[in-house]
Formats: structure tokens, C-alpha cells, sequence
């Protein structure tokens, strides 16, 4: 999982036979002070991409009801979907993806695979 600092999402890469990539938009996420816990608001927004390449939203409809039922300030509305439209936009696999989706995340997975019991290092 890739917690960026300042940003309004998470991304988590997926072994196989999960989705290559799973991204949260959410709150900009926040240690606590002795960096064990990561703290999120999550607005059910989320961006899939699957192995096959294709990207798509999941949850908008959660995202609507919760707009009205957690009274969302505007701003964090439009801040949520702005970080959607972007996440989703980054996660393109055409060859014109932004790092860390379009492929650096391969290399980490490999790292884990490496370590996994059994696995051929």
C-alpha cells in the first residue's frame, strides 16, 4: 500500500488474482506519532484497474448518499472527485500511465513474491 504524503488517495497493488491496482480516495493520510497507525477518511470512491488493463470507478453511488447524508463541505466534494477523475486518468495502462501506477508498482510486488515462503529467490 502507497500512503503519499499531501494527497488525497491511497493505492494499494494487488497479487494475482486481485486487480493489478486499487486505489482509495480518501483524506490526505496521517500517521499517528509513533508511526503505527495510518488514519484515513475514506469517500468510498475508488479506481480499479485490472490486469487486463481496463480502469474503473467503483462506489460513486456510495459516494452520492454519503455526500448528503455526512453533509460534505463542497470543497471536499469537488477535492474527492477531482482526485478520482486524476486517479482514474493515472491508472491508464496505454503507455501514458503516471508512476506510481503505470508500472513501478511491479517491481515491489516482485520484492514480496521473492519473500513469500516457498517462493524462488
Amino acid at each position: 500500500m502507497l500512503a503519499p504524503r499531501g494527497e488525497w488517495w491511497t493505492a494499494t497493488s494487488c497479487a494475482d488474482p486481485g486487480p493489478e491496482m486499487y486505489c482509495d480516495v480518501c483524506t490526505v493520510p496521517e500517521w499517528n506519532a509513533s508511526g503505527t497507525v495510518l488514519r484515513v477518511v475514506d469517500f468510498d470512491l475508488d479506481v480499479v484497474r485490472l490486469r487486463n488493463g481496463a480502469a474503473y470507478i467503483r462506489d460513486e453511488d456510495e459516494f452520492a448518499e454519503h455526500q448528503v447524508s455526512y453533509r460534505y463541505p463542497s470543497w471536499v466534494s469537488a477535492k474527492a472527485r477531482q482526485t478520482c477523475a486524476w486517479s482514474m486518468e493515472a491508472a491508464r495502462r496505454d503507455g501514458d500511465g503516471v508512476e506510481p501506477f503505470a508500472s513501478v508498482h511491479r517491481y515491489w510486488l516482485g520484492l514480496i513474491n521473492q519473500t513469500e515462503p516457498g517462493s524462488r529467490a
